[in-house]
């Protein structure tokens, strides 16, 4: 089987009945009744029935994309998938990444995402925060152009998500981010689209829950990964469990570097990079990312088969 990479989502790709296809596999069917144990609560029948407010939560949403993920990976192995070469995660999805990685196990990351969702909605009330799409406008203008709003307006914004390279998201206070997306409209934007989201991920104004998230961490077993992990907020190669920890709590208030991320797995010689996972959005931005880069997302049974047939 060629070397590959497998790539996690976050929040964002969740929807109702996102496991349905797999019907009763017994690899899925594992995952969600640990899931279950480890937070006390039926998370499958959120995943399988919502209701969709529920599942949009930000506090369902971390611990569902997690376990939906590792459903999905734990499908393949079952399948005769070989196991990825090296593997990351945007945002929440590094997460699951480590999971498949073995460095956490998946008992002690659901209550960790839940902590850090929750943390991450009461650092800033709702409706302080925001964080928009800015489209059709490189990295380093969107980076500039917050800059100069955040002098100019007094507000918080900041470029958090480097998604592709027409793609960059930022975030802040509602009038910083209000006041950064004139700016950039100014300059050129195409399109500057607000996020339907509760908090603003990824910025300064996380810190307060990163601290909260540094301090569970502290009490959690995180092992070597048997797996290569390109991080989030370095696009490094970290194997010293300490050092991971710090940039799970760095990426909660430091920037999601994907573009880089890709970069750097397509400079391990990978020429094929699949999501694993519900949604496809991860593969439609490698596309993006790198033209000549071969990906496809496993999140049923039938893409299944159809990735192990690219990889063959």
């Amino acid at each position: 089987m060629t070397a590959f990479a497998f790539v996690f989502p976050g929040q964002g790709s969740q929807a109702v009945g996102m496991l349905d296809a797999w019907g009763d596999h017994p690899a899925v069917r594992d995952t969600l009744r640990e899931a279950n144990a480890a937070l006390g609560e039926d998370l499958a029948s959120l995943i399988q029935a919502g209701p969709k407010e529920q599942l949009d939560l930000t506090t369902n949403t971390q611990p569902v994309m997690l376990t939906a993920g590792i459903a999905c990976y734990r499908a393949w192995l079952a399948e005769g998938g070989a196991k990825p070469a090296a593997v990351a995660g945007h945002s929440l999805g590094e997460y699951t990444a480590l999971v498949a990685a073995g460095s956490l196990s998946l008992a002690d990351a659901l209550p960790l995402v839940r902590l850090r969702a929750q943390a991450m909605q009461e650092a800033v009330p709702v409706g302080v925060g925001a964080m928009a799409a800015i489209l059709g406008l490189d990295a380093e203008a969107v980076r500039t152009g917050c800059l100069d709003a955040a002098a100019a307006s007094g507000h918080v914004v900041e470029a958090v998500n480097f998604n592709d390279p027409k793609q960059t998201v930022i975030a802040g206070t509602k009038e910083g981010v209000a006041a950064a997306c004139d700016l950039l409209k100014s300059r050129g934007a195409k399109r500057a689209l607000p996020l339907p989201v509760s908090a603003p991920f990824h910025s300064s104004l996380m810190k307060p829950a990163a601290e909260r998230l540094k301090a569970r961490l502290s009490e959690i077993e995180v092992r070597s990964p048997e797996i290569a992990v390109v991080n989030n907020v370095d696009v490094a190669v970290v194997q010293d469990p300490a050092a991971i920890k710090d940039a799970l709590y760095r990426q909660a208030f430091g920037p999601v570097r994907w573009v880089e991320v890709i970069q750097a797995l397509r400079a391990r010689d990978l020429t094929h990079i699949m999501e694993c996972g519900p949604g496809k959005v991860l593969a439609g931005m490698v596309k993006r990312i790198d033209a000549e880069a071969q990906s496809a997302t496993v999140l049923d049974p039938a893409s299944l088969q159809e990735v192990k047939g690219m990889l063959a």
